[in-house]
């Protein structure tokens, strides 16, 4: 495993008549991909899914930490229709970003998957959806799956569901998600975190969750389900 990236940089995703702000990071000897869908009210400077992205790149993961709306949008109105809330937006400019992502030679062949939070779980799982081949798992913190609507059913690829034992709302919306799932679903639950697993350990047991189901579902199908 690559304990330092081998390339950080700032990148702009062209996303129809837009431009996005991402931060891209390739480790050496790379496995797969992971894009990162934010949820609402956050960034790809999040701190917590920087650090899910470091452990990722401890584990050989490129990653690209994606802002999928500019700033504009995302401090639009609360009461005026926000597009953090538009599912179809964030999941229209997820698959722009992923087809971006297929154009860059080093990484074009590699598996790929995306990591979710709040909204941005629900447009992985629909861009996921419209995908079927090109997404290899999917990881979703204190996600919103259940946004994701009919969607849910014809997601294909393995898919796990980190929630707070703490937040029970959104654990009840993903057990209701995971129901109408067809694919391979876990659903994990860390007790005693709450939404933003601020807790101690909380965010180091998302990131080795990420890892390790990243890891495994980014092997070589004739091994893939081998210990």
């Amino acid at each position: 495993m690559s304990e330092h990236p081998a390339l950080e940089r700032t990148v702009r995703v062209v996303a129809g008549t837009i431009s996005l702000d991402a931060t891209y990071v390739l480790p050496d000897a790379a496995r797969g991909i992971v894009l990162f869908a934010h949820g609402s009210g956050s960034s790809r400077h999040s701190p917590r899914n920087r650090a899910v992205a470091a452990e990722l790149h401890r584990a050989s993961m490129a990653t690209l930490l994606i802002d999928l709306l500019t700033s504009r949008e995302e401090y639009t109105d609360p009461h005026g229709g926000q597009p953090r809330f538009d599912i179809e937006l964030l999941t229209d400019r997820l698959s722009a970003a992923t087809t971006w992502v297929r154009t860059l030679h080093e990484i074009a062949a590699l598996p790929l998957g995306y990591f979710g939070a709040s909204t941005g779980a629900a447009a992985a799982l629909v861009a996921a959806a419209r995908s079927l081949r090109d997404v290899r798992a999917i990881v979703s913190r204190g996600g919103r799956p259940d946004l994701a609507g009919d969607a849910l059913s014809d997601v294909r690829a393995p898919t796990l569901l980190i929630v707070g034992g703490e937040d029970r709302h959104v654990l009840e919306l993903n057990e209701r998600a995971r129901s109408r799932m067809r694919c391979e679903v876990r659903l994990d639950v860390i007790d005693g975190a709450t939404h933003l697993f601020e807790q101690p350990g909380a965010l180091e047991e998302v990131s080795r969750l990420a890892a390790a189901w990243f890891t495994r579902h980014f092997k070589p199908a004739a091994t893939a389900s081998a210990p």
